[in-house]
């Protein structure tokens, strides 16, 4: 779920207030400004892509937001025609949660999920009844409890699984203390905590690389596809030719791609995955949470 990573509040306010003017109109005709919500809009890559979606006649406006709850309520109110900053749990948890149909109508890339410590230089250092931080959100929540198990760190009730939280840790048998915070405080809360798992867009405000992860999942296992980053339109929007340009566009761009995985460390693995493949991915998320709600 790949945050400049703090954006102004007046920088935000103002993108909603020309939304609210243009959603109406954001029919996807070249003529309409195509506004698209990040939480990386001060990668330099974003630039490149609105440079490159000019060229091919689409207006583009990034709308950048602090942190991963923002985008969804605003695509859903009619103040996007899309955003690109999630992967598709994510995206199933919130349609669930909300009653949405945000749909999926591109991919982007893959980003290994990592655990970092300004303490420590490996997991084997880490100490027995250390605290170690995960992101509270559900989807990373889960996912990087997973890593934490995969390194050995803690035991997971029933082997984890997507829907694990910080009550499946099975302290008895956990090496370390698990403590859920805000995916954007993870990375400034190192000073306090052993280690922490951090998503990639706040890796560099802990003043890290990439490469300084002690442990990380491996985003090229064939089950990581429920973990894809993607566009995100209304339902019904698949087919917009103006949107799958600049999903083309996306993938077709060496500034932009050579950006991303820049932006990632190396860490990026950039994915074409077919937009029925990401519907199916998305329904049986969607159907494992409902049926788990239940």
């Amino acid at each position: 779920m790949p945050l400049t990573k703090k954006v102004a509040t007046a920088t935000i306010v103002i993108a909603m207030a020309l939304s609210v003017s243009s959603c109406g109109a954001a029919s996807g005709s070249d003529d309409d400004v195509v506004q698209i919500g990040v939480v990386s809009s001060g990668e330099p890559y974003w630039e490149k892509y609105t440079k490159a979606a000019a060229e091919a006649g689409i207006d583009v406006e990034i709308v950048g937001f602090s942190d991963y709850a923002q985008p969804n309520p605003a695509l859903s109110a009619g103040e996007l025609d899309l955003n690109q900053f999630q992967h598709i749990v994510y995206l199933a948890q919130y349609n669930v949660a909300s009653s949405s149909n945000l749909t999926p109508i591109g991919s982007t890339a893959i980003y290994p999920l990592g655990l970092y410590s300004t303490k420590y230089d490996s997991v084997e250092q880490i100490p027995e009844g250390a605290t170690v931080a995960v992101p509270n959100d559900e989807s990373n929540q889960a996912r990087g409890l997973l890593v934490l198990q995969s390194a050995g760190l803690v035991t997971l009730k029933d082997g984890g699984g997507i829907f694990s939280n910080v009550n499946d840790v099975v302290e008895s048998e956990s090496k370390v203390k698990v403590i859920s915070l805000n995916a954007a405080v993870t990375a400034t809360s190192l000073p306090d905590v052993a280690a922490a798992i951090i998503n990639n867009d706040f890796i560099a405000d802990a003043g890290l690389d990439a490469e300084d992860t002690l442990a990380q999942d491996d985003p090229s296992d064939p089950n990581a596809l429920p973990y894809v980053n993607i566009f995100a339109a209304d339902e019904g929007e698949e087919d917009n030719k103006t949107y799958q340009k600049l999903v083309d566009i996306y993938h077709n761009t060496p500034a932009v791609v050579k950006g991303v995985k820049k932006a990632s460390g190396g860490t990026a693995e950039i994915l074409n995955v077919p937009v029925k493949d990401l519907k199916k991915s998305l329904a049986d998320v969607e159907a494992d949470i409902e049926a788990n709600d239940g």
